[in-house]
């Protein structure tokens, strides 16, 4: 599969080479996959997809075009190459686009030391019906449970394969196995629902579908019977299901494109504290089994670690070269791409500092207040960090829960929530994004 692509990949740089473009690179994937879901212990949709796909960009002067096949015939690539070309040079000039010089490029790196690719037998349609049945049984077994919307069960491979005019050529396999289910408690107007569900690299990581199944029902029965909290200003703790939003906020007003575009709520941070003095966010590209892991980036640089926050203070940018060469800076090595599109900047792993205490002890410290377990739509404003989000979960009384709550909107400023948070120690290590329950002291909340 790699030596296919390979082919594909140098084929098309030389056909765009000819075709006149100074200038090439191109992506090439091939994978497979395989998903299925069940409803009353019956298959009701199942789907697999096969196929190749190349992306192709060209360079001629200061002008670019990308172009994407999965017709990977000579002809088709000949013609792909001459189509990318014209556009170019019809494309606007763009001082900042590039390919990296030879001294940027990756040389060598282990790909077996970030186990990406789970080299087991893809599980046959039966094993992941049986999966999916068995999450579904697990959950319809909680007698406040009326039914189970979907389990669903999936599979997928993929190899990828990029290379440059410059000299760059590598690729890697990736592999990934999921299960999840989707419990309804209650009946009438009265219903709830939520979720739980796994992916993994490697599929002996997998949870059970008994585990996940259960975990489903006992979510979705949890949630029965809310009622709204009074309108009011109180802590807010963001449970681990979905606190890494939080912090995606603040990777995105780093990403350098909103940086350069002047649109990022942080873009004049740099060098100062964003997070509390204790707290660090580190981005870690090497770290096996997880699914952000990549041993260089879509322009072929090497990926490394980096601070992102250190020590509260803002470190650093998320930069592929274009953007780095509009903000007179050095790529962080964190370009990513897709077949139709120009390399754009991307966070890899990262990993917030956790805290000494689990959420449970820091709830009992919270007092009164509010456990987000869901988040409703989103108004975020891009350049002041205003936030405003609909959220269900629970009320909190004298460090107890006491009852579910839902239709309540959070309000605050993400500037001084950031700098207002207490992490807890729950954050699970496999996910390309650890990020702890945090609890925030004081947001407003609107409900009755």
């Amino acid at each position: 599969m790699k030596n296919t692509l390979e082919t594909l990949a140098h084929t098309a740089i030389e056909a765009a080479l000819k075709a006149g473009a100074d200038a090439a690179d191109v992506i090439t994937l091939e994978g497979r996959s395989v998903s299925l879901d069940i409803r009353e212990g019956k298959l009701e949709q199942a789907e697999r997809a096969e196929g190749t796909d190349l992306g192709l960009r060209v360079m001629v002067g200061q002008r670019q075009a990308m172009v994407s096949s999965s017709d990977t015939r000579l002809e088709a690539l000949l013609q792909v190459a001459a189509r990318a070309v014209a556009m170019a040079h019809e494309a606007p000039e763009d001082p900042y686009i590039g390919l990296a010089s030879p001294e940027q490029l990756a040389q060598s790196w282990d790909i077996t030391a970030y186990e990406l690719y789970d080299d087991t037998p893809e599980p046959s349609p039966e094993t992941l019906q049986d999966d999916a049945r068995r999450a579904e049984a697990a959950a319809l077994a909680n007698i406040g449970v009326s039914q189970v919307q979907s389990a669903s069960a999936s599979y997928s491979q993929t190899a990828v394969h990029l290379a440059t005019s410059t000299g760059f050529s590598g690729g890697y396999m990736r592999s990934s196995r999921a299960l999840s289910c989707v419990a309804i408690a209650g009946t009438g107007l009265g219903m709830e629902r939520d979720y739980d569900g796994d992916g993994r690299i490697f599929q002996s990581d997998l949870r059970s579908a008994e585990e996940i199944g259960a975990q489903a029902a006992a979510r979705a029965v949890a949630r029965l019977n809310p009622k709204k909290p009074k309108t009011g200003h109180y802590p807010v703790m963001f449970d681990e299901r979905i606190s890494s939003t939080l912090v995606g906020h603040l990777l995105s007003a780093v990403n350098g494109a909103m940086v350069a575009r002047g649109s990022s709520w942080l873009r004049d941070a740099l060098g100062e504290q964003v997070l509390p003095a204790h707290l660090s966010i580190v981005e870690d590209p090497h770290r096996p089994r997880t699914s952000g892991s990549r041993p260089f980036d879509a322009e072929g640089l090497p990926t490394q670690p980096r601070h992102i926050v250190q020590n509260g203070v803002l470190q650093s940018w998320t930069l592929d070269l274009a953007n780095a060469r509009k903000l007179d800076m050095q790529s962080t090595a964190n370009a990513a791409r897709g077949t139709g599109s120009a390399p754009a900047p991307s966070v890899w792993n990262i990993a917030l500092t956790q805290g000494r205490h689990s959420q449970a002890e820091l709830l009992r410290e919270m007092g009164t207040g509010f456990l987000v377990t869901a988040l409703i739509g989103s108004t975020i404003n891009p350049n002041t960090g205003d936030y405003s989000r609909g959220a269900s979960g629970f009320w909190v009384e004298n460090g107890e829960i006491t009852h579910a709550v839902n239709e309540v909107t959070i309000a605050g400023n993400l500037r001084e929530m950031l700098l207002g948070l207490t992490p807890a120690n729950d954050a699970r290590t496999h996910l390309s994004r650890v990020v702890p329950s945090l609890l925030i002291e004081g947001l407003t909340l609107a409900g009755s």
